[in-house]
């Protein structure tokens, strides 16, 4: 798994469609991630461990979010919600707003709203929609950033190593 994730990050940064991707930084550390959606429910990383997850910035105002919203919507019913979570994190507007966009869009994603960009800052988001990618053993692999078409062939590529399951071995590793 972690080859083969390598491998795809670790290639030239793709930027043929307005996306690159690149590697997370060796060595640089993520935070225990924690952020409440719409419904006031706390999401934090560690309880997701065993489950691939995509933390999508984005915001009302970006056009390019808009535009891949669609396919991230349908990632989890594609690859099943017990393998994959994405959660949606809106960028410093407010919940009203926020709520608008998630009622008039037909949007299911956990949906967590950073109004003062504290969750963007602590990832280094500087560019939206930017998607982190993290392996289903916690480890963040990479980032996203840009519009990207999480539908087509080259998220399958992306998406395959961060699911494969827990090794039995290093999990009784990680406890000791």
């Amino acid at each position: 798994m972690i080859l083969a994730a390598a491998a795809l990050l670790s290639s030239a940064p793709g930027h043929a469609q307005g996306y690159d991707i690149r590697p997370w930084p060796p060595g640089k550390s993520a935070r225990a991630w924690v952020g409440t959606d719409l419904q006031g429910q706390t999401w934090q990383l560690a309880d997701l461990r065993g489950k691939a997850v995509l933390i999508n910035f984005w915001a009302s105002w970006c056009a390019p979010c808009l535009a891949e919203m669609p396919s991230l919507q349908s990632l989890p019913k594609a690859y099943g919600s017990d393998k994959l979570v994405v959660l949606a994190v809106n960028f410093k507007e407010s919940g009203t707003v926020v709520q608008r966009y998630v009622q008039r869009n037909s949007l299911t994603l956990p949906v967590l709203l950073d109004p003062l960009g504290t969750m963007a800052r602590t990832w280094g988001v500087s560019v939206f929609p930017t998607t982190v990618l993290v392996a289903s053993d916690g480890r963040v692999v990479g980032v996203v950033r840009g519009e990207f078409d999480w539908a087509g062939p080259q998220a399958a590529k992306l998406l395959a190593p961060l699911m494969q399951p827990l090794d039995p071995v290093s999990q009784q590793g990680a406890r000791r």
